[in-house]
Protein backbone atom coordinates (compact mmCIF):
# COMPACT_ATOMS: atom_id res chain seq x y z
CA UNK A 1 0.00 0.00 0.00
CA UNK A 2 1.60 3.46 -0.90
CA UNK A 3 2.55 6.01 2.10
CA UNK A 4 -0.75 7.40 3.42
CA UNK A 5 -1.41 11.27 3.14
CA UNK A 6 -1.33 11.38 6.45
CA UNK A 7 2.26 10.16 6.91
CA UNK A 8 3.86 12.28 4.31
CA UNK A 9 2.84 15.32 5.87
CA UNK A 10 -0.10 17.46 7.93
CA UNK A 11 -3.36 18.52 7.05
CA UNK A 12 -3.86 22.34 7.61
CA UNK A 13 -5.58 23.14 11.11
CA UNK A 14 -9.15 23.23 11.34
CA UNK A 15 -9.35 20.52 8.86
CA UNK A 16 -12.19 18.66 9.86
CA UNK A 17 -13.89 15.19 8.80
CA UNK A 18 -17.23 14.26 9.71
CA UNK A 19 -18.49 10.64 9.78
CA UNK A 20 -22.14 10.07 9.45
CA UNK A 21 -24.25 6.70 9.50
CA UNK A 22 -27.00 6.95 7.00
CA UNK A 23 -30.66 7.03 8.24
CA UNK A 24 -33.11 4.33 9.16
CA UNK A 25 -33.38 1.93 6.24
CA UNK A 26 -37.25 1.06 5.05
CA UNK A 27 -37.52 -2.29 6.25
CA UNK A 28 -38.64 -4.47 9.13
CA UNK A 29 -35.89 -4.04 12.32
CA UNK A 30 -35.93 -6.70 14.50
CA UNK A 31 -37.45 -9.45 13.06
CA UNK A 32 -36.94 -12.58 14.44
CA UNK A 33 -34.75 -15.64 11.84
CA UNK A 34 -33.03 -18.56 11.42
CA UNK A 35 -29.54 -18.33 10.47
CA UNK A 36 -30.88 -18.60 6.61
CA UNK A 37 -33.66 -16.45 6.53
CA UNK A 38 -31.05 -13.83 8.29
CA UNK A 39 -28.98 -14.46 4.86
CA UNK A 40 -31.90 -13.32 3.21
CA UNK A 41 -32.64 -10.54 5.40
CA UNK A 42 -28.95 -9.18 5.50
CA UNK A 43 -29.46 -9.33 1.22
CA UNK A 44 -33.03 -6.93 1.83
CA UNK A 45 -31.38 -4.78 3.93
CA UNK A 46 -28.33 -4.10 2.03
CA UNK A 47 -31.09 -3.42 -1.02
CA UNK A 48 -33.63 -1.18 1.04
CA UNK A 49 -33.45 2.63 1.11
CA UNK A 50 -34.07 4.89 3.24
CA UNK A 51 -37.29 5.13 5.32
CA UNK A 52 -39.53 8.28 4.20
CA UNK A 53 -40.06 8.93 7.83
CA UNK A 54 -36.69 8.88 8.68
CA UNK A 55 -35.23 12.60 8.73
CA UNK A 56 -31.70 13.64 9.89
CA UNK A 57 -31.42 15.78 12.97
CA UNK A 58 -31.24 20.10 12.21
CA UNK A 59 -27.82 19.86 13.84
CA UNK A 60 -26.57 17.01 11.32
CA UNK A 61 -28.14 19.26 8.85
CA UNK A 62 -26.32 21.68 9.80
CA UNK A 63 -22.66 20.37 10.12
CA UNK A 64 -22.79 19.84 6.14
CA UNK A 65 -25.22 22.57 4.90
CA UNK A 66 -21.93 24.48 3.09
CA UNK A 67 -20.38 21.82 1.59
CA UNK A 68 -19.97 21.30 -1.88
CA UNK A 69 -19.68 17.45 -2.08
CA UNK A 70 -20.40 14.63 -0.03
CA UNK A 71 -19.10 11.20 -0.25
CA UNK A 72 -21.24 7.90 -0.03
CA UNK A 73 -20.74 4.46 -0.53
CA UNK A 74 -23.22 4.15 -3.29
CA UNK A 75 -25.58 1.69 -1.28
CA UNK A 76 -29.33 2.78 -1.60
CA UNK A 77 -29.38 3.71 2.42
CA UNK A 78 -26.71 5.64 2.45
CA UNK A 79 -26.84 7.29 -1.03
CA UNK A 80 -30.25 8.26 0.07
CA UNK A 81 -29.23 9.94 3.05
CA UNK A 82 -26.58 11.78 1.67
CA UNK A 83 -29.13 13.02 -0.37
CA UNK A 84 -31.40 13.86 1.88
CA UNK A 85 -28.92 15.32 4.05
CA UNK A 86 -27.20 17.86 1.80
CA UNK A 87 -28.89 18.44 -1.24
CA UNK A 88 -26.97 21.14 -2.36
CA UNK A 89 -23.81 18.90 -2.73
CA UNK A 90 -22.62 16.26 -5.12
CA UNK A 91 -22.49 13.14 -3.79
CA UNK A 92 -19.45 11.43 -4.45
CA UNK A 93 -20.22 7.70 -4.63
CA UNK A 94 -17.24 5.35 -4.10
CA UNK A 95 -18.06 1.29 -3.38
CA UNK A 96 -14.75 1.63 -1.14
CA UNK A 97 -16.87 3.26 1.79
CA UNK A 98 -19.11 0.03 1.89
CA UNK A 99 -20.00 -1.48 5.01
CA UNK A 100 -17.97 -4.38 6.48
CA UNK A 101 -20.06 -7.19 5.43
CA UNK A 102 -21.06 -9.86 7.49
CA UNK A 103 -21.90 -13.50 6.62
CA UNK A 104 -24.76 -15.86 8.13
CA UNK A 105 -23.69 -17.82 11.05
CA UNK A 106 -24.84 -21.66 10.31
CA UNK A 107 -26.61 -22.19 13.37
CA UNK A 108 -29.19 -25.09 12.56
CA UNK A 109 -32.46 -24.84 14.93
CA UNK A 110 -31.68 -21.43 16.65
CA UNK A 111 -34.13 -17.98 16.03
CA UNK A 112 -33.11 -15.22 17.63
CA UNK A 113 -33.67 -11.29 16.38
CA UNK A 114 -32.26 -9.93 13.60
CA UNK A 115 -29.86 -7.46 16.03
CA UNK A 116 -28.59 -10.61 17.66
CA UNK A 117 -27.64 -12.31 14.83
CA UNK A 118 -25.65 -9.10 13.70
CA UNK A 119 -23.41 -8.86 16.87
CA UNK A 120 -23.22 -13.11 16.63
CA UNK A 121 -21.97 -12.51 13.01
CA UNK A 122 -19.71 -9.65 13.77
CA UNK A 123 -17.79 -11.74 16.60
CA UNK A 124 -17.82 -14.70 14.36
CA UNK A 125 -16.20 -12.62 11.40
CA UNK A 126 -13.42 -11.35 13.60
CA UNK A 127 -12.71 -14.41 15.10
CA UNK A 128 -11.71 -15.31 11.13
CA UNK A 129 -15.44 -16.88 10.52
CA UNK A 130 -15.52 -15.39 6.80
CA UNK A 131 -17.92 -17.93 4.50
CA UNK A 132 -16.37 -16.19 1.60
CA UNK A 133 -17.09 -12.41 2.45
CA UNK A 134 -14.04 -10.23 2.88
CA UNK A 135 -11.95 -10.79 6.19
CA UNK A 136 -11.19 -8.34 8.57
CA UNK A 137 -7.24 -7.72 7.77
CA UNK A 138 -8.65 -6.51 4.48
CA UNK A 139 -11.61 -4.83 5.86
CA UNK A 140 -9.11 -2.66 8.10
CA UNK A 141 -6.67 -1.81 4.95
CA UNK A 142 -9.80 -0.63 3.03
CA UNK A 143 -10.51 1.56 6.16
CA UNK A 144 -7.05 2.88 6.12
CA UNK A 145 -7.49 3.76 2.23
CA UNK A 146 -10.55 5.58 2.93
CA UNK A 147 -9.04 7.44 5.61
CA UNK A 148 -6.07 7.99 3.16
CA UNK A 149 -9.28 9.56 0.83
CA UNK A 150 -11.05 12.09 2.98
CA UNK A 151 -7.59 13.38 4.10
CA UNK A 152 -6.17 14.01 1.41
CA UNK A 153 -9.52 15.95 0.16
CA UNK A 154 -9.13 18.30 3.30
CA UNK A 155 -5.20 18.80 3.17
CA UNK A 156 -5.38 22.22 2.53
CA UNK A 157 -8.12 22.77 5.96
CA UNK A 158 -12.00 22.88 5.36
CA UNK A 159 -14.30 20.45 5.78
CA UNK A 160 -15.46 17.28 4.21
CA UNK A 161 -18.37 14.43 4.69
CA UNK A 162 -18.79 11.06 4.59
CA UNK A 163 -21.97 9.83 4.82
CA UNK A 164 -21.99 5.74 5.25
CA UNK A 165 -22.34 2.42 7.67
CA UNK A 166 -22.21 2.51 11.05
CA UNK A 167 -19.28 -0.34 11.87
CA UNK A 168 -16.94 0.71 8.56
CA UNK A 169 -17.22 4.62 10.36
CA UNK A 170 -16.06 3.12 13.29
CA UNK A 171 -13.16 1.29 11.20
CA UNK A 172 -11.94 4.30 9.54
CA UNK A 173 -12.54 6.37 12.69
CA UNK A 174 -10.29 4.48 14.29
CA UNK A 175 -7.26 5.04 11.18
CA UNK A 176 -7.72 8.55 11.70
CA UNK A 177 -7.16 8.43 15.60
CA UNK A 178 -3.83 6.43 15.01
CA UNK A 179 -2.75 9.09 12.49
CA UNK A 180 -3.51 12.17 15.20
CA UNK A 181 -7.05 13.15 14.48
CA UNK A 182 -9.28 14.46 17.99
CA UNK A 183 -12.68 12.95 18.12
CA UNK A 184 -15.49 14.35 19.04
CA UNK A 185 -18.78 12.57 19.41
CA UNK A 186 -18.60 8.17 19.59
CA UNK A 187 -19.69 5.48 17.44
CA UNK A 188 -23.08 4.28 18.40
CA UNK A 189 -25.58 2.04 16.86
CA UNK A 190 -27.53 4.54 15.60
CA UNK A 191 -29.39 6.20 12.76
CA UNK A 192 -27.89 9.75 11.27
CA UNK A 193 -25.11 9.11 13.96
CA UNK A 194 -22.56 11.89 13.01
CA UNK A 195 -18.56 11.50 14.58
CA UNK A 196 -16.51 14.47 13.99
CA UNK A 197 -12.49 14.31 13.32
CA UNK A 198 -10.67 17.72 13.83
CA UNK A 199 -7.11 18.66 13.52
CA UNK A 200 -5.68 21.27 15.73
CA UNK A 201 -2.66 22.83 15.81
CA UNK A 202 -0.35 20.77 17.78
CA UNK A 203 -1.73 16.92 16.39
CA UNK A 204 1.01 14.90 15.57
CA UNK A 205 0.39 12.13 13.47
Amino acid sequence: MPQSQSQSRHPAPGARIILIRHGQPAIALRPRTSHREFHAYMDAYDAAGLDPASLPPREIVDLVRELAQVFTSGKPRAHESARLLAPQAELIIDPLFAEAPLASPRIPLLRMTVAKWAVLARLLWHAGQTQGIENYPRARARAAEAADILTARVMAGGAVALVAHGYFNAMIGRQLRRRGWSRAGSHRVKYWNAVIYDWKKGNVS
